[in-house]
């Protein structure tokens, strides 16, 4: 007979698959890309260390929960960056299925209390309407820009990144956000553009 904690150990097991996750992004020392679940654990990191530029009302707690979640669904999907120019952009409804589909499953995993709770909260994450989730996003879309700018520039000419392209895709998402973060951020990135 399964257990409450045969499950909540199988999807601890199954968490661990997001390690083997290549993402686009480099550390920021330039000397290899880094893994999904370095990433989640470095967002969390981010939102405790940068939670006096969260807006009223915002809850860490939580956010650092969306964060530390925020990914799993990579284990079915893989990494889709944000400057990919390829037909799976990120975003799209192909993408947004996969993942939702990848969500049922992992979460599935899990006791339903805790499946509807942490599945709950990966889907404020994607809808991003919550000042929790908006504030989640904007760290989200701030930590590749910050990797990129202490890499020397990252992945930004692998992937053929123009200025207006990052004030779209990230800017508006961090300003959203983290405004003054965006102003910091911007002033150390129009350099690597030209701008």
């Amino acid at each position: 007979m399964s257990t409450r904690l045969d499950a909540q150990f199988r999807f601890l097991i199954e968490a661990d698959k997001l390690k083997q996750v290549q993402r686009a992004t480099l550390l920021t020392d330039g000397s290899r890309r880094e893994n999904s679940g370095e990433h989640s654990w470095h967002l969390a990191l981010y939102a405790l260390v940068l939670a006096d530029h969260a807006g009223p009302g915002v809850n860490i707690d939580r956010v650092v929960r969306m964060l530390l979640l925020h990914d799993l669904v990579e284990i079915d999907v893989g990494d889709v960056p944000i400057h990919s120019a390829n037909g799976t952009a990120h975003g799209s409804a192909a993408v947004q299925a996969a993942e939702a589909a990848a969500a049922d499953r992992i979460f599935g995993i899990l006791p339903d209390d805790l499946r509807d709770e942490l599945r709950a909260l990966w889907q404020e994450f994607e809808a991003a309407e919550t000042p929790d989730a908006v504030f989640a996003k904007a760290l989200d879309r701030v930590q590749p820009v910050i990797h990129n700018i202490a890499s020397g520039g990252g992945t930004w000419a692998e992937y053929d990144v123009t200025w207006p392209q990052l004030e779209q895709r990230v800017g508006a998402r961090i300003a959203r956000g983290a405004p003054a973060l965006w102003d910091w951020i911007a002033a150390r990135a129009r350099g690597w553009f030209g701008v």
